[in-house]
């Protein structure tokens, strides 16, 4: 790991004081034409004792706005110092996880995977237009059922068609031969340019599509096409345990990955981050933010400083390796239910290398569903499926306690 290291929180607490020390200080210097300040003092006390050894609690007191994007450009010289600390987030990630190479990237932290997965989709149908003078009925989106509900919804934003690929009922893997009739009876109905989402991780069962196939199949068809990776959940799990995966960054198909640091990363909510290849973010660039230094190039305009911060500060108490052990354990602890779900002969979906447990609804009484709060499918009834998500939270007596009931079920 070239930038992933482990700090001590006395490091932590100096490196993001300096950071703050960079910025606007809304209690002492003079700042007249910025429509942003401190928190209110009324309730948000900037000399609160319990700050001294809370450096993010301090950032959100001091309320940066790392508005832009601070990967290219210019950005508003009152926040350099948190701005800073976002692009060591965001080289951490583009770098270290998803093998980009140095400087090759852009990105920002978003508000979360439902934003970055738009964002992806708007540069996307913004670059077509812009260096193919796409119309925009020549443009779909392309991803399978499986996919988070941000891809129609950012359908429907941008005013674009989306086309669904349906995957294997136990392997929850695209079927081939559906995805090559779909991209056929997409181009016979004109669409010429395909914009691609393909899932690390999905939100129901964990699975991750094989990108390549994708982008095998569109060439074949001799379309144009954009890859997006929706890695909210699995991006930080799924690249931690896989050696060999081209999933990334270092795969010439794909260009950009969405990763949500409020869910495995236990950062708070509003932290997702998007990344992309170099040359691309400019096509969503908004000419009439002129207020704005650089102006800007995302979807949510002004952002929290502290956000990046909270994600900054995980990253690095860990480092790789500490990341590495805390993952290993979670699957651990998933391989174990999995082993007892097999020893009870209990149906289910498991992508070996993710967290997630998605159980054969007709196997789980609707009670015990209920008491150990498993997820459906649907929460319109005649769910087929239910969700177990190991995270820090679900302990090993959890999950004994939920198999000792099953167990007594199966007598």
């Amino acid at each position: 790991m070239k930038y992933w290291k482990r700090y001590t929180k006395d490091e932590q607490n100096k490196r993001i004081d300096a950071a703050l020390q960079k910025n606007v200080n809304f209690l002492t210097d003079i700042s007249l034409g910025y429509p942003a300040s401190k928190l209110d003092e009324t309730v948000f006390s900037s000399d609160a004792p319990f700050l001294k050894d809370s450096p993010l609690l301090r950032s959100f007191v001091n309320n940066p706005n790392n508005i832009g994007c601070h990967t290219t450009g210019v950005s508003e010289e009152a926040f350099v110092g948190t701005q800073q600390i976002e692009r060591e987030v965001l080289q951490v990630l583009a770098v270290d996880i998803f093998k980009c190479k140095d400087e090759n990237f852009d990105g920002y932290v978003a508000t979360g995977g439902t934003e970055a997965n738009i964002q992806a989709m708007w540069v996307y149908r913004n670059l077509f237009k812009r260096k193919h003078h796409a119309k925009q009925e020549d443009i779909v989106i392309l991803c399978s059922e499986d996919s988070h509900y941000s891809m129609p919804k950012g359908a429907n934003l941008l005013n674009l068609d989306i086309a669904f690929v349906p995957v294997e009922f136990n392997s929850r893997e695209i079927i081939e031969s559906e995805l090559e009739k779909i991209v056929a009876t997409q181009k016979e109905n004109g669409k010429k340019y395909f914009i691609v989402v393909s899932n690390m991780g999905t939100t129901m069962f964990g699975s991750v599509d094989d990108p390549n196939l994708y982008a095998k199949v569109l060439l074949k068809q001799k379309v144009d096409f954009k890859i997006h990776i929706d890695g909210a959940f699995g991006g930080f799990v799924y690249p931690i345990n896989t050696e060999k995966t081209t999933v990334n960054l270092s795969n010439k198909h794909i260009s950009s990955i969405t990763i949500d640091a409020h869910k495995m990363l236990q950062a708070p909510y509003g932290t997702g981050i998007f990344l992309c290849k170099k040359g691309l973010i400019e096509n969503v660039l908004t000419k009439e933010a002129q207020y704005v230094s650089g102006m800007d190039l995302t979807l949510s305009g002004s952002r929290a400083g502290a956000s990046a911060i909270a994600v900054w500060m995980i990253l690095f108490s860990y480092g790789a390796y500490g990341w590495f052990e805390k993952i290993s354990i979670l699957l651990m602890r998933t391989q174990w239910l999995c082993d007892q779900l097999d020893g009870l002969n209990i149906k289910y979906y498991r992508h070996p290398r993710m967290n997630i447990v998605t159980i054969h609804a007709e196997f789980i009484p609707n009670e015990l569903a209920l008491k150990y709060d498993l997820v459906p499918d649907t929460h319109s009834g005649n769910h087929k499926w239910l969700k177990i998500v190991i995270m820090d939270h679900v302990e090993l007596d959890d999950l004994i306690a939920f198999v000792d009931e099953l167990k007594v079920l199966k007598k």
